[in-house]
């Protein structure tokens, strides 16, 4: 059960669902704050664990990142991840507004690029209460490594320089494909897992190319000894490339207590899909445990 809502964030209507348990009580309930991951829309993931979290007990706010979806803001499809911690701050307060949240009792949840979103503002925002931080990014520049040769990189960086000399003149952002299982036209995944899991009904499979270069730029992982004291679970499949599962075992091992570890078999789409039942059930026990039913 759910009901549309929409609020302000830098100007900008961002628009979402807020899924309620079937039979809440008058009484204000714990909140979870959930967003899509990178170019992601609602119905690619948070949905579902939405689902199971407001079918948990919990209330869900799930929304569409600005410039995405049923979002408003422009450039579309631009993945600006500081705009995009932002507006998680902006969503907390605008869920505190609301008459079914206790406002004392906020959690985030973010996977893959939102995984690494939900790290960096839970250890600068103290009204989150518990967070999870399911396959996140830890650092764009050492995830772009590890996908890229020295060449590629270069080469991508006279395109980016090239796409900021010619906005500056007045040209849209340049684009490209978020998916592409054809080698003659790369995207910026290139696997069929990928593919399978973006190409939804509603889905514009499209990025600007700024939003790489501000990719690099994002390193969530920075602050995430500070997100302590607040409890921390960190989900991560064993066979991650896309954000690579070492990467977000040594950011684990540098966060500080109390925390919980979860590794899950597979790539990175697994725990949306084999593994659903498993890491929905203990990201929803997590919420419960320190925020209360």
């Amino acid at each position: 059960m759910y009901r549309d809502i929409e609020f302000l964030s830098d100007g900008v209507t961002v628009r979402g669902r807020l899924y309620l348990p079937e039979r809440a009580e008058v009484r204000a309930l714990p909140a979870v704050i959930m967003a899509p991951g990178f170019g992601g829309l609602i119905q690619h993931s948070a949905q579902q664990y939405a689902e199971a979290f407001s079918q948990g007990g919990l209330v869900a706010l799930v929304y569409d990142h600005p410039r995405f979806g049923i979002s408003d803001g422009v450039p579309r499809q631009d993945v600006d991840p500081v705009l995009q911690r932002r507006t998680y701050r902006d969503a907390i307060s605008y869920a505190q507004s609301l008459g079914e949240v206790d406002p004392n009792r906020i959690g985030l949840w973010g996977s893959s690029y939102s995984g690494g979103h939900v790290i960096e503002v839970s250890a600068q925002d103290r009204r989150v209460r518990c967070v999870v931080a399911q396959v996140p990014t830890i650092s764009g520049f050492a995830q772009a490594r590890r996908r890229m040769t020295g060449e590629a990189m270069q080469a991508l960086r006279v395109r980016f320089d090239e796409d900021r000399a010619a906005r500056l003149k007045g040209a849209e952002p340049k684009r490209l494909a978020l998916v592409s299982i054809d080698p003659a036209k790369p995207g910026y995944f290139n696997t069929r897992d990928a593919y399978d899991n973006y190409m939804v009904p509603g889905f514009t499979n499209e990025i600007t190319l700024r939003s790489l270069e501000m990719g690099w730029e994002n390193e969530p992982s920075v602050n995430i000894a500070r997100v302590s004291p607040t409890p921390l679970m960190m989900i991560v499949a064993d066979e991650d490339q896309a954000t690579p599962s070492d990467l977000a075992l040594g950011a684990y091992n540098v966060a500080l207590e109390p925390k919980k570890l979860l590794l899950v078999k597979g790539g990175h789409f697994s725990p949306y899909k084999q593994h659903f039942n498993q890491t929905s059930g203990a990201a929803l026990e997590w919420f419960k445990q320190h925020l209360g039913t």
